[in-house]
């Protein structure tokens, strides 16, 4: 008996409802992941690494997603009562009442995983960054008035040099710098050889004169002084119950930096040229999505003026973007949306949303990471870099504008103005910076998965049994300035 049309069509949808197409194990452990079931994600990509035919590619990707996974639970890491429990140990009268409102109304980072409900592990920071009205309740309140004026006093001086020697880059400060990258004991087995990989300074136009002072274990690779990510590897055999130490020291010149930018004297830019185009387009973590071009055409709309643009966009991201510490950004799919839609971030989100409405509308932006340095506060530290004609590339660093905009108390209105406007087009000379560009490949490149798949600036380990994650090292920065 043949089937009518219609019957034909109700068929298949009965078959398709009742055996659906199978989905690949990465896109069965998302939808997974997204409803918060993350044993039942991990299960199915250990049974897809368990096929012997699988492709090396598709095995390499499984990995990665399983590993993903967990380094997700690892910044979900603290329950309801434990985050209760630090705040109440950080702020005056904290009722539960008033704490469970809070968590209602999304103030911490929070998912559901396998039925609990965790939240990141800088929560606590975080209230007092995205609020920062709770800190009169703070036990211990945080004093920064002096670090706020010592900034303004020196972005003056730095703006009075450049005038004085016609030049974007002077008072060069002559740094001497040791990174130590120390590895838990046994995270390898005893006599295996564990690689590691430690941030020197790279040869740019404001830092320069590195010399490599020594090292311990002896380097066995050191990139080029011009590579976007440059570092210096060696490698170490472990010994049982004892941690292993990796370190380098060098000196380095760094300079201030600050461009006057005029719009009448910017100049259309060829972002053909080899050495820019990478630079205007899209790519990990940088996506023109509808919602980013939305963004840029309500900042700039049909003006092409680039020093016009850019501090539009730099401007709106002070005003609107609230700093917070971040989660790892190898669990992140896209950075500078993720900034973007929750309307907060790290310095290396802030600066990732910048480069990307900045790409977005033509202008040449980049990447720059390694460390701030600035006296008794210094950090891992990342920042940008734009291509403005006839100037060339010009340091931007979002995070101080919102830091001058938004937590700079301290000065008077028309200061923090000041200090804000100096980050565009300004830096200064407490920095080293060790990449210009996100996303790149290690030199030698690593063997096995990386930490930060986007950054580097706390070191890379390894062992051939694995990565040696986060979590089983430490890092520490010493720096002096060297007197003539």
């Amino acid at each position: 008996m043949l089937m009518s049309k219609r019957s034909w069509v109700g068929a298949a949808l009965l078959l398709a409802l009742a055996f659906p197409l199978c989905a690949s194990p990465l896109d069965e452990a998302a939808a997974l992941q997204e409803r918060g079931e993350f044993k039942k994600a991990d299960a199915v990509l250990a049974t897809a690494l368990k096929s012997k035919d699988l492709p090396a590619d598709e095995r390499k990707k499984i990995e990665w997603e399983k590993d993903r996974l967990w380094r997700i639970r690892d910044d979900y890491s603290v329950t309801a009562d434990g985050l209760y429990a630090k705040l109440a140990g950080t702020l005056k009268n904290l009722k539960r009442s008033e704490f469970e409102k809070w968590v209602a109304q999304g103030w911490f980072d929070g998912r559901v995983i396998d039925g609990k409900m965790y939240f990141v592990g800088t929560s606590v920071k975080n209230l007092f960054m995205r609020h920062p009205e709770m800190e009169a309740r703070r036990t211990k309140p945080k004093n920064d008035a002096q670090e706020q004026k010592d900034r303004l006093e020196m972005v003056r001086e730095i703006v009075a040099a450049t005038k004085k020697e016609h030049s974007p880059y002077v008072l060069p400060k002559h740094l001497k710098a040791t990174m130590t990258v120390t590895v838990d004991a046994d995270a390898a087995p005893a006599g295996e050889t564990i690689r590691a990989w430690l941030p020197v300074p790279r040869r740019n136009e404001f830092q320069d004169g590195i010399k490599i002072i020594k090292s311990s274990p002896a380097i066995k690779k050191l990139a080029p002084e011009t590579s976007p990510i440059r570092s210096a590897y060696m490698e170490k055999i472990a010994t049982k119950g004892q941690r292993t130490k990796f370190e380098v020291t060098f000196e380095y010149t760094v300079r201030c930096v600050h461009f006057d930018l005029d719009p009448k004297t910017a100049q259309a830019t060829d972002v053909t040229q080899a050495d820019l185009k990478p630079f205007t387009s899209e790519a990990p973590h940088v996506m023109f999505t509808e919602k980013i071009k939305g963004l840029v055409n309500e900042l700039a709309g049909n003006q092409n003026n680039p020093v016009v643009n850019a501090k539009a966009f730099y401007d709106w991201i002070a005003g609107n973007i609230q700093y917070s510490y971040s989660r790892e950004y190898s669990t992140l799919t896209n950075i500078s949306d993720y900034c973007f839609a929750n309307r907060y971030g790290d310095c290396g989100q802030e600066a990732m949303l910048f480069i990307t409405l900045c790409r977005a509308k033509g202008i040449p932006a980049r990447w720059q990471t390694g460390w701030d340095l600035f006296p008794n506060g210094h950090d891992i530290h990342d920042w940008t870099e734009i291509y403005i004609a006839p100037y060339g590339w010009v340091p931007v660093d979002p995070w101080a504008g919102i830091y001058t905009h938004r937590y700079c108390t301290a000065l008077t209105q028309a200061q923090r103005d000041e200090l804000q406007n100096f980050y565009f087009g300004g830096l200064e000379g407490w920095r080293m910076a060790a990449n210009s560009d996100h996303s790149q490949k290690l030199d030698p490149p690593k063997q096995t998965m990386r930490s930060d798949d986007v950054d580097f600036q706390r070191g890379e380990v390894e062992w051939r049994g694995g990565n040696i994650y986060f979590d089983k090292y430490s890092y520490h920065f010493d720096i002096e300035e060297l007197k003539n």
